[in-house]
């Protein structure tokens, strides 16, 4: 059955996303779980096709939890092979779950209906994958930090599983996210604050690192852009995600409820609603926004 056959059933049965309240105010976040129902591990959000969201960490170390839009009726989606811990998740446009495994050195893939984990990417050279961007065409962008030295790298993940080391010596490298006309790259260093910009070259490798943004406070985390090429960043301790501009001005910073944010994602009906994972009190927390996500946008015009 073809990814957007089950989307088109789920919309029928009434279980794919509810209508947008046209009221609601934007870039004001409410809890959207109840406390503690992750373990202190909460990351990694993500939205399929069908309007349904995953984070990694629910209950137990090593699963990942799938909610409906509206947070109601968490389960655990799949429980990770022995000795792997999740953290970034991504979705493809043929609607495959990948997924930073941090403690395993890999990039797994979760096929969301035989829900079958296999290793896409293994490097043993990985100090510990923690967030993921992934292009139109399914090329991956690994963040890998080495938080006990202060250094980071990135790594390209080829559809076929190919990896390769695509930039090194760099600080803590965190959250990473591919710029919606697929030229940029950006990748945050969380203990050293700063945001960077590589090009994006056609063989998928990066060049002209320049940099984007720098903070004088704070922690950075997971990322994401809006198909208008803002950046939403989640800013570690301060408790808020902060909306970036292409030219690096600072256009809007939500509380979201809870002191660490670790990352965040776009979905709901129509790519406006924003997703955040948050440590302090173990939840998920939502907020509406005016542009769509770029993630989103990839499987919303995916075709058959």
């Amino acid at each position: 059955m073809k990814r957007h056959s089950i989307l088109l059933g789920l919309t029928l049965l009434g279980i794919a996303s509810p209508a947008v309240n046209a009221d609601e105010p934007l870039f004001v976040a409410k809890p959207l779980t109840p406390e503690k129902a992750f373990t202190p591990g909460i990351e990694g959000p993500a939205t399929d096709a069908a309007g349904f969201l995953y984070a990694v960490n629910f209950e137990k170390q090593g699963t990942i939890g799938k909610l409906f839009p509206d947070g109601s009726k968490p389960e655990i989606f799949v429980t990770l092979p022995e000795g792997s811990v999740g953290n970034g998740l991504r979705f493809d446009r043929r609607g495959q779950l990948y997924v930073a495994d941090y403690t395993g050195h890999n990039v797994l893939k979760v096929d969301p209906l035989s829900k079958k984990v296999t290793v896409h990417a293994h490097e043993p050279k990985m100090n510990q994958p923690n967030d993921l961007a992934i292009s139109r065409k399914g090329v991956i962008y690994a963040s890998d930090p080495n938080w006990k030295e202060s250094t980071g790298q990135i790594w390209k993940v080829g559809v076929d599983g190919t990896i390769t080391r695509v930039a090194e010596g760099m600080g803590t490298s965190n959250g990473v996210e591919v710029s919606p006309d697929e030229k940029t790259l950006y990748v945050n260093e969380s203990i050293q604050r700063k945001i960077w910009a590589f090009d994006i070259a056609g063989d998928g490798s990066l060049k002209n690192k320049r940099l984007f943004k720098e903070f004088p406070d704070f922690g950075f985390d997971g990322m994401r852009c809006d198909v208008a090429g803002n950046l939403y960043v989640t800013r570690h301790g301060k408790g808020t995600v902060v909306k970036i501009a292409p030219t690096g001005e600072i256009l809007k910073e939500i509380d979201v409820l809870g002191k660490m944010p670790t990352n965040l994602c776009f979905g709901g009906p129509d790519g406006k609603t924003v997703y955040v994972t948050e440590v302090e009190h173990q939840r998920v927390v939502a907020f509406r926004v005016d542009e769509s996500g770029r993630e989103w946008s990839l499987w919303r015009d995916a075709k058959p």
